[in-house]
């Protein structure tokens, strides 16, 4: 017995411990676990694809979309919180030209059809718009939710309106392309008139029968069954504890099914904002036009006014496409990521207005994208405004390239070169090319001092670049290599 236990010792037992050691070892380091507070939740890197997305579209879409009148705030605006919060009268007298007495929001849900929404046509929209990512509103702050959720009795899309899990339907359509955006979603904590809400704020929050019972328990039934790879938070009124956002923070990234690639906004309760989260929204349409600490997101919308749909929509309340692209590269030249919003009609149409602006983007980014995905700010300047024209720059440090975004477009014919008053000196070799310009096209000439800042530029003739003649517009972009 003895002999038979000393084989053991001296064979079998290190070929175990050697196969131990080797499972380990393929195992690799164990992930790191984050604790539900702040200090611990911030140390969790950002997901690289977010950094490298860019460009983001939001979508504005609920029972709001029915009235469609000043903006996604219309129950608030026309029932307010007397006598906090009075009606706004613009919005009463709205309701009385054109609806009966006693008719209610709620009445308005059932109005929400979504008759002609096609899941299909809107993800090749989206996806030919050139964004990485989409963030849906599965809840605003009226609470109606668009997906067949088992936390909001009678007031879901598939329950009362358009009959439909319109959140699984999107998220199927994009995720069914080869060539379509990531997916997300936007989550009101609070509802505007949940009795459960409005109780625990009589109560000063002590209680959190809100909290249990709906909203949270709606994000984790969104990250379990749709497994989106963006929750953006809003309505946070009321302090973090009271929402409980760290605890649901720390299961997002510790063992929900989206833990790896999920991101997350800063909106997570009173203070939050600009201060904890995967990334930075601050404000609506921040833009810090400086270099930061932090990964932001300048979350605007296409609607001037308004995030959702309106129905006395003018040209004039839609940005133009160069608003639209100034937002889009001042915004990427400090290192941002950008999440442009459109609101559709209840009937599930994206208004033709907002469609032509998305996929005008698209175009303008089919050419230029190159300066804009991937891309870092550059070190020495983002913003140069002693050039000929307004300049911004970014960078792209793993194929050696600095670009120009030129805000006017082309000089007009015998301007002369465009000179760029901020790279200090080129070197040797230094070369440039003009994207979506051909490669047998007359090559962008520099002229510079060694030493001396800035850099002389001589485009070629715009008949040399018929792509971009008859392109979508906006800025075009000079591809310097070599700057130092």
């Amino acid at each position: 017995i003895f002999r038979v236990f000393d084989m053991y010792r001296q064979f079998c037992l290190p070929l175990l411990l050697l196969l131990l050691l080797l499972l380990l070892r393929q195992a690799g380091p164990a992930a790191a676990r984050y604790e539900p507070n702040w200090q611990s939740l911030d140390s969790r890197p950002l997901p690289g694809w977010y950094d490298q997305a860019k460009i983001g579209v939001f979508i504005h879409w609920g029972v709001f979309s029915v009235p469609g009148f000043g903006n996604e705030w219309f129950w608030w605006r026309w029932r307010g919180v007397p006598p906090f919060v009075r009606p706004e009268q613009p919005f009463v007298d709205f309701m009385a030209a054109n609806y009966p007495p006693g008719f209610t929001y709620a009445d308005f849900a059932r109005e929400f059809k979504a008759e002609l929404f096609n899941p299909e046509a809107w993800a090749d929209t989206l996806s030919r718009s050139g964004a990485k990512y989409v963030v849906l509103t599965s809840k605003h702050h009226e609470g109606y939710c668009l997906w067949n959720t088992s936390h909001s009795f009678n007031w879901n899309s598939a329950q009362v309106g358009s009959g439909r899990n319109l959140l699984a339907e999107l998220a199927a359509a994009i995720r069914n392309r080869s060539d379509g955006p990531r997916f997300g979603v936007y989550h009101s904590l609070y509802e505007w008139y949940n009795p459960l809400y409005l109780t625990d704020a009589q109560n000063n929050f002590v209680t959190q029968d809100f909290v249990r019972y709906k909203t949270m328990a709606e994000l984790y039934e969104l990250v379990n069954q749709y497994r989106p790879e963006v929750i953006w938070s809003d309505g946070d009124a009321g302090i973090p504890e009271y929402w409980n956002s760290t605890e649901f923070l720390a299961w997002l990234y510790n063992d929900s099914p989206v833990r790896d690639s999920v991101v997350t906004n800063d909106r997570w309760g009173f203070g939050t904002a600009c201060k904890h989260g995967g990334y930075f929204t601050c404000q609506d349409g921040y833009n810090p036009g400086k270099l930061v600490s932090y990964k932001f997101e300048n979350a605007m919308s296409l609607i001037k006014g308004s995030w959702g749909y309106v129905r006395n929509l003018r040209l004039t309340d839609i940005y133009s496409l160069d608003e639209m692209l100034e937002t889009v590269v001042s915004t990427v030249s400090y290192g941002g990521n950008v999440l442009m919003n459109i609101g559709p009609t209840s009937y599930g149409v994206i208004p033709a207005l907002l469609e032509e602006r998305l996929l005008q983007l698209g175009d303008w980014l089919s050419i230029n994208g190159e300066a804009v995905y991937n891309s870092t700010p550059w070190h020495l300047v983002q913003r140069d405004v002693n050039a000929t024209q307004l300049v911004y720059y970014t960078s792209r440090p793993d194929l050696g390239s600095v670009y120009a975004f030129l805000m006017s477009g082309p000089p007009a014919p015998g301007a002369g070169p465009v000179r760029l008053a901020s790279p200090k000196f080129a070197a040797p070799g230094a070369n440039a090319t003009l994207l979506g310009c051909p490669t047998a096209a007359p090559p962008v000439r520099l002229a510079y001092r060694p030493g001396v800042s800035g850099v002389n530029m001589t485009l070629p003739g715009q008949a040399n670049c018929p792509d971009l003649l008859s392109g979508p517009g906006g800025p075009w972009v000079v591809k310097i290599n070599g700057l130092l």
